[in-house]
């Protein structure tokens, strides 16, 4: 295997430590364990500004480009975390990044985790969030016509699945998907799922353990579970897919690609060669993460030209 030498040295440990599942720990201590993962997303970007704010009850983080008074493109984010982790904590340098860099302004949507909350919780959270921001873009400094949905891994799903709900819906469309590893398939049918499911930290068992909690009874092929095997793509928007090298999602990510080219949505993905799912949290010792950073940042900012 050829890893960047930051992450070649985490997957060492992991593989020295007897491959821990996660299936063996409690939901408390998958959740501290994220949270204690973000020192290794590197130094603090502090020139940007964010709040904390709740409309009709959600709540929302909001980070800005330092002294942006008028109304700029969006990036809708949806945090990882297997549908049972991860929140603004986790992910506050990605967003603080990703509105430097881009110019945008970047709203997190903070949904519901499971076990306490199960399918379709999360994804109701998904799509209402986006439609609050879509409604409050003026008090929110917000391009209404220049929103992108962006997420990693849960999130991934989340950002898919709410296009499609807003497809179906007729409202309003976004501009365009990045899509960040994605989970797509809770059948775990891709070659991937093997040769990537056991070694690299984020394992087979790690996602599907997520799934498992958050479906609970509902059955692993519904539609809104396992989207990549759908056949309503056509009419969404432009879509950017990242997938990673030794990531269990790896190969349906492409297979989405492919999915979506046949359907005739515009579509393109980059596979970055090296890393493992959960790379672009890890901007603090891999340069794949930090070279995806800036091009989900260009992609972003391109609405606003």
């Amino acid at each position: 295997m050829a890893l960047e030498n930051g992450i070649a040295g985490l997957v060492a440990e992991f593989i020295a430590a007897g491959r821990p599942s996660s299936r063996q720990q409690n939901i408390d201590d998958r959740r501290a364990g994220y949270i204690a993962s973000t020192s290794l997303a590197g130094e603090k970007e502090i020139r940007v500004s964010s709040e904390d704010i709740v409309l009709e009850g959600m709540t929302f983080r909001v980070i800005s480009p330092l002294n942006s008074t008028h109304s700029l493109p969006c990036v809708i984010y949806y945090h990882g975390g297997c549908f049972i982790s991860g929140g603004f904590a986790t992910h506050d340098n990605q967003l603080r990044q990703l509105a430097f860099y881009s110019g945008c302004r970047v709203i997190a949507v903070q949904y519901r985790l499971a076990p306490e909350h199960i399918f379709p919780a999360a994804h109701d959270d998904a799509e209402r969030g986006a439609n609050l921001i879509h409604q409050y873009a003026q008090r929110l400094g917000v391009m209404a016509d220049k929103i992108t949905l962006a997420g990693d891994s849960a999130g991934g799903h989340l950002a898919f699945i709410t296009a499609l709900r807003l497809k179906a819906a007729g409202q309003w469309s976004p501009a365009q998907l990045l899509l960040i590893y994605p989970m797509l398939d809770a059948t775990a049918r891709c070659a991937s799922y093997v040769s990537n499911g056991e070694d690299y930290i984020i394992t087979r068992d790690t996602l599907l353990s997520g799934y498992e909690l958050y479906l609970s009874d509902t059955d692993t092929q519904h539609p809104e579970a396992s989207p990549l095997w759908r056949d309503d793509f056509s009419g969404l928007p432009p879509v950017h897919i990242i997938t990673a090298q030794y990531d269990p999602l790896r190969d349906e990510g492409e297979a989405l690609y492919q999915r979506l080219t046949e359907q005739g949505v515009s579509c393109t993905s980059q596979r970055y060669l090296g890393v493992i799912h959960g790379f672009f949290q890890l901007g603090g010792i891999s340069q794949a993460a930090r070279d995806a950073m800036r091009d989900v940042a260009w992609r972003s900012a391109r609405l606003g030209t």
